[in-house]
Parts: structure tokens; C-alpha cells; sequence
């Protein structure tokens, strides 16, 4: 089977004149820097939802030490999630092509027999299956999530979570064993050595009878470079004020912004698909309900705009890396409200509730730290104007630095205490 060129596990089989270790190792120390940075913003956009504050922000259960990581997450700076998720999509998108040279380089390697020519080689081979699987599981819902499709089974959190554990854990073991023999490869290629041999596991990339040459190697790279490039720029709008929005080609948020007026920004979840009905939001029947220490208070939306107002220049930032330039709200603080309920000086935690019935994040818990910033809002208004059904009227909530799924809209109750 090993000698047969019609098997896939014969080196004569992988006849492209471009494999080389070099070839593969360029790609990899691309892939280490970059992967490393995907999952450590990855971890950070995890720690931003709180999960550990309380069970409706937690979307991983059953994580056990694997949240040994997560902190409070701040208020400052304001566009610290915005910064985080733009990266994490941005990069992970930008990464696709360097993934699949890779892959595709090192394919043979797959099926290259014996199957375990030593301990070390044993785990290698393990690594790399882990490797390529977590991979491209980790990408493709990603990249479905994303683009709003979410036709994976089950929900996309818990998957990409575990699934970002098993791809790094695989990824740092294959790191260890070949990040030496690729610094050898590009050591001898600056050194001016041409030669394909690179180290004993990595001999089965070159084939024995190659085809003839159609791009070089720097070809391919440069090629391989460009297919990046052009993904950046078709994604990278949706998270850039200005121009650079309509370049975002793949991106769901890129483009023009939607229509026009205060109102006219990105939003995910319009009123109608929440279920939100015209006459719930009506200036008769909403009223917001606030609980505390001291009890409940009542609150029609005039009653509010009746309140010390305030204003905070803020974006709205999603997990799946769009965002908006800094919008103008107002409206009350949350501190204020929390006052209003006998929590005076330190406000606690607050859990907030939508008039959303169904689906994720109708409910959401903030922690202390982010009623108590200044610039925590029950917002009334944006940009100068009534806030549209489909951004939250009659009221939401906006805080700085949070993720857009926590800036809950249609809010219909606060409850101020410890979570």
C-alpha cells in the first residue's frame, strides 16, 4: 500500500511540485501567531458576558474549571469589546486561506504510513488529526455565525466554546513538537539553502516525482497572502466607521448604513421577530417595573422623561464582530433608578428583563460595577429622538464596553440586588 501511487498512502500520490517543509512552515508560524490571538480574544469576549454573575448569561454550564479565567468585566474603555470582537471576527476571517494551505500542505501526512514511527511521532499524528478536525469545525461555525446562519445542531456558545478548548489544546501539543524543526526550515532558507530536505518528519511533504512547476512556492505565498487580503477588506468594514463600511461585501453589517434619520444603524433583532407587539409598548399599557431594597416602583415612560435625564456617546458591538460608531443616548441612569428602590451610594447588580418572550438574552444580568458607571443608561432617545420599535422603544438598556446582547432592548423590569 505504502509503494502502490494510486493510494493516497504512497508519497508518489501527492505529486504537487509546491510541498515543501518550508512551504508548510511559513504558513504554520503565521497560523501560531494568529490562532493564539483568536483564542485568547476569544476567552476575553466569553469573560465579557459575565457568566459567572448569573445562569441567564452563562451559556456554558457545565464549563467546570475551564472558566478558572473570567473576571469582572469593566466599563473602560468603552470600546474595549467593540476593539475585541472586530479583531477576533475580523482575524478569524482574514485566516481562512492561510488554515487551508496549510491543510492542504501537509494533507500527506495524514496518510503516511507506518502510522506511529515513534512516541513522539505517535503524538504528532494524534495532534495533527485533532488539529485539522477542530480546525475547520471551529472556522466553519464560526464563520455561520457570523454570517447569521445558524444551521448548526445545537446552540452556536457552547459549541464554539468546547470546541475552541479541544482545537488549542491540540493546536499547543503540535506547536511543541514542530515550532523547533519550522524555525530550522526558515534559519536554513535565510541562510541561502535551497534544499527541500528539511527535518526526518516533515521528508514525506516533497514528493518523489513531482509535476512540472506551473507558480513558485513564493507564488503560491504571495497568492495565498492575497486571498487574505481580499477577506480583510470584504470584512473589516462592518467593525470601521466611515467609507470602509460599504467594502464589507461579506459581512451582514457592512454595506450602507440601513435606512436613515437617528435611527438609521445596524441592528440584529428587529421588533417583529421578537414578537414585540405595537400595543404592549403603548404609552397606556407599558410601564417599567423597578424592584430594590425598599420595594417597587411603577414608571410610565413620561414619569421617566420626567427624571434628571443624561447623555452617553456609546457603540453597540455583537459576538459576531460588527458594530456601530458611538450613537448619542439618553435617558436615566441606572444608578438613579437603583436609588429610587433604596440602593443609595454603591449600586448592586441588576437583572433585567424584556418584553421579549422567546429566544436568547430576553433576559440579562449586569454586574455592579457597570450600573454604577455614570454612563449606564435606560436609554429613551437616541440621537436626538424617540428610540424605533426596533432599537428598544419604549426603553433600553446601554452600557459602555458590553456586549450588544446585554444592552437588553423592550426592558420591562429592573430588579436591583445581589446575583
Amino acid at each position: 500500500m505504502r509503494d502502490d501511487p494510486r493510494l493516497p498512502t504512497s508519497p508518489g500520490f501527492w505529486r504537487s511540485p509546491l510541498r515543501s517543509p518550508r512551504f508548510t512552515s511559513v504558513l504554520g508560524l503565521v497560523l501560531l501567531v494568529g490562532i493564539t490571538v483568536l483564542f485568547v480574544t476569544g476567552l476575553v469576549s466569553y469573560a465579557a458576558y459575565n457568566p459567572g454573575l448569573s445562569p441567564v448569561n452563562d451559556k456554558t454550564p457545565d464549563k467546570g474549571f475551564l472558566g478558572f479565567y473570567l473576571f469582572a468585566w469593566p466599563t473602560d474603555p468603552p470600546w474595549l469589546y467593540r476593539l475585541n470582537q472586530g479583531v477576533h471576527v475580523t482575524l478569524g476571517i482574514t485566516l481562512i486561506p492561510v488554515l487551508l494551505a496549510k491543510l492542504w500542505s501537509v494533507v500527506p501526512k495524514l496518510f503516511a504510513l507506518p502510522p506511529a514511527r515513534s512516541f513522539a511521532h505517535a503524538l504528532e499524528r494524534i495532534s495533527l488529526v485533532l488539529l485539522v478536525g477542530g480546525g475547520l469545525f471551529e472556522f466553519v461555525t464560526g464563520v455561520l455565525n457570523v454570517q447569521l446562519d445558524y444551521v448548526f445542531p445545537g446552540s452556536f456558545y457552547p459549541l464554539h466554546f468546547y470546541g475552541a478548548w479541544v482545537f488549542f489544546a491540540a493546536f499547543v501539543a503540535h506547536a511543541v513538537l514542530k515550532t523547533p524543526a519550522a524555525v530550522r526550515n526558515l534559519r536554513r532558507l535565510r541562510e541561502g539553502d535551497e534544499g527541500d530536505e528539511g527535518d526526518e518528519g516533515d521528508r514525506e511533504l516533497v514528493s518523489p516525482r513531482p509535476d512540472p512547476p506551473t507558480v513558485s512556492r513564493r507564488g503560491a505565498l504571495w497568492f495565498v497572502g492575497g486571498g487574505s487580503l481580499l477577506l480583510f477588506a470584504t470584512t473589516v468594514g462592518q467593525n470601521v466607521d466611515g467609507p470602509l463600511r460599504r467594502t464589507a461585501l461579506l459581512a451582514p453589517h457592512g454595506g450602507a448604513e440601513p435606512g436613515s434619520g437617528p435611527n438609521g444603524f445596524q441592528i440584529n433583532k428587529t421588533a417583529a421577530y421578537a414578537g414585540i407587539d405595537a400595543a404592549e409598548r403603548s404609552a397606556d399599557a407599558w410601564r417599567l417595573v423597578v424592584t430594590g431594597r425598599t420595594g417597587t416602583v411603577r414608571l410610565s415612560r413620561a414619569e421617566l422623561a420626567r427624571l434628571p435625564l443624561h447623555s452617553s456617546a456609546l457603540p453597540i458591538a455583537c459576538v459576531e464582530g460588527w458594530s456601530t460608531s458611538d450613537q448619542w443616548w439618553r435617558g436615566v441612569r441606572l444608578r438613579d433608578l437603583a436609588a429610587l428602590v433604596g440602593h443609595d451610594g454603591d449600586p448592586p447588580d441588576v437583572f433585567v428583563e424584556s418584553l421579549q418572550r422567546h429566544g436568547a438574552f430576553r433576559r440579562a444580568a449586569l454586574r455592579a460595577n457597570q450600573v454604577a458607571d455614570p454612563r449606564s443608561l435606560l436609554a429613551l432617545y437616541v440621537n436626538g429622538e424617540d428610540l424605533s420599535p426596533d432599537h428598544g422603544h419604549p426603553a433600553r438598556v446601554i452600557v459602555p464596553a458590553a456586549p450588544g446582547v446585554l444592552n437588553t432592548k423592550w426592558v420591562a423590569r429592573l430588579t436591583f440586588g445581589d446575583l
